[in-house]
This record gives structure tokens, sequence and C-alpha cells, in this order.
């Protein structure tokens, strides 16, 4: 996954001044875009997209203070207007192109990215896979910002909102794994960027056969594998840790990429006071063409 990633990588750096199809690149490497996308932003901790724009606000930088004309370098660049360029280049440098042309900077350069894989080999993952058919997942849906570290305040707020005795009715109609109440993120943005939007439904799983009560959300799930990833320890910390863990450690390591749908987190055990917890972590999967 590492080398696919440093193809993709060089690929934009050759294709800077025009359009990436980051599909025929995932194609050639017997990948996926989709998982390419979820693998470079978990790994870089930015979307795709955003490092192609720091990249060519870089290097757009050398031209504005060489005085090319700025609707050439915009179009250069693939903007259409000098307008839709100029808030581009301000959004990376904190500074408009007239800025730098009269005082030189400051700028902010983003280098070009190499990845490299460490692996230190003390930390096991408590991991499965497992063939699932058809399933459903019903339960009580808001669209939420993605968040990538702590609690997320929004999701937080969406549970609180629930009738006390909704939790109960969710548990009785549950009949399939993974068992239990669940906390389902689906239609999440392929760039994982933070801030996007995302469907949240807390609900349970049945089995396809099971029509939805009335009042109800339900997300349709398709037959396919499963990596299931089991942690414990402080929450939500833990099951973030195991999130990073996942694409830095697990994934590059074993012939299994991302496909899309719906990452479900179980909560098999928890502490009153929810500060801590042991949770599964449901991620659909397909086989790698490539052996890692």
């Amino acid at each position: 996954m590492i080398a696919e990633l440093n193809r993709l990588i060089d690929v934009v750096e050759t294709h800077l001044s025009d359009e990436i199809d980051v599909a025929r690149v995932a194609n050639a490497s017997g990948t996926t875009e989709y998982h390419l996308r979820r693998m470079f932003s978990s790994l870089t901790g930015m979307p795709l997209s955003e490092y192609v724009r720091r990249r060519r606000m870089t290097v757009a930088a050398a031209d504005v203070i060489d005085g090319a004309p700025l609707l050439e370098i915009a179009v250069r660049y693939g903007y259409g207007s000098t307008e839709a360029f100029g808030r581009a280049f301000q959004a990376v440098h904190g500074v408009t192109p007239a800025q730098v042309r009269r005082d030189g900077g400051p700028l902010r350069s983003q280098p070009h990215l190499r990845l490299r894989l460490t692996v230190e080999g003390n930390t096991s993952m408590d991991t499965r896979l497992i063939d699932r058919p058809a399933f459903r997942l019903i339960g009580y849906a808001a669209r939420v910002p993605l968040i990538h570290h702590g609690r997320n305040p929004h999701i937080e707020a969406h549970i609180a909102s629930l009738d006390p005795g909704a939790h109960d009715r969710l548990k009785e109609l549950s009949n399939t794994v993974p068992a239990g109440l669940l906390q389902v993120s689906d239609g999440v943005d392929p760039d994982y960027r933070e801030g996007s939007e995302l469907t949240y439904l807390h609900g349970v799983a049945v089995d396809a056969a099971t029509t939805p009560p009335d009042g109800l959300d339900a997300i349709d799930v398709l037959e396919g594998t499963w990596v299931v990833f089991r942690s414990s320890g402080p929450y939500p910390d833990a099951l973030q840790t195991t999130y990073a863990a996942a694409a830095s450690e697990w994934f590059p390591s074993n012939p299994w990429l991302l496909r899309p749908g719906p990452s479900i987190v179980a909560v098999v055990e928890r502490a009153d006071d929810f500060q801590t917890a042991t949770t599964e972590l449901w991620m659909p999967v397909e086989r790698s063409s490539v052996t890692p």
C-alpha cells in the first residue's frame, strides 16, 4: 500500500498543472480510488485534494514572484479566473499574490511527500475477518460533521435527544451481528476531510428480511467481508487509535482493501460513566490483487 501511495504522490507531482485521474492511478496499482483516498488521508493527516492544492500553490508561488501574468498562472494550475486562483493562494499562504509580489512573502511551503512504513511489531491487533450476508441497519439517523479526535458533540447531542425508551426498543429489534446498540457512520467523504458531513445512525443490525418499524431510518448493507478490530481502553481515545492503527499497520500488511459501505462500532462493554470501553470496529473490505 505504501508503494501505491508513493506512486500516487509522484503522479500528483508530474500533473500539478492538469487534472489528476486518481481512479486510473488506482486501477494501474491494482487497488481502488476509494481505498487509495482513505489510506492517503489516514496516513498523511490531510485529504488528497488538500495536498494537491498545497503543492500547486507552493509551486505557483515561484511563478507569482517571477512576475508572470496572474491569469496565465491561474489557468496553468487549473483555475478559471484570477479571483479563484487568488482565493486558493491566500487559503494556503495566508497572503494574496499581490502582497507576495510586493513583499516577497510570507510563504508556506508544502514539501513533496514521501511515505515510509516502520513496523515495530510490538503491538498485536485483535482482529478477525467475517463474511456476512446482506443485512440492514435500523435506528435514528442524523447528519453530523466528521471530527477526527475526541468526542463528537453533534453525535452526543443527537443521542441525548432520543426518547428515554428508544435504546431499549432498539435492543429488542436487534436480531443479527454485530449485536447490541451500534454507532454507524455512513456516506463518509472518501478523502476523510475533517468537518465534512456524514450520516450517523444510532441503531442496531437486523437481517435483510426485517422491515424497519415506522419512525426509524434504515441503511441496507450489501453482502461481503468485514474486518473487525477489537480494542479496550479510554473512550473514545482507544477507538480512534484503532482507526489510525488500521490504516498505518493492518492495511499495509494485509491483502485487503476498504470498500464503500458503513463503518460500525459495537460497544461490547463500558464503564458506567463511559470513560472506558471495549469496542469492536467493523469495516467493509475486499481482497486486494496486490501482495503487500
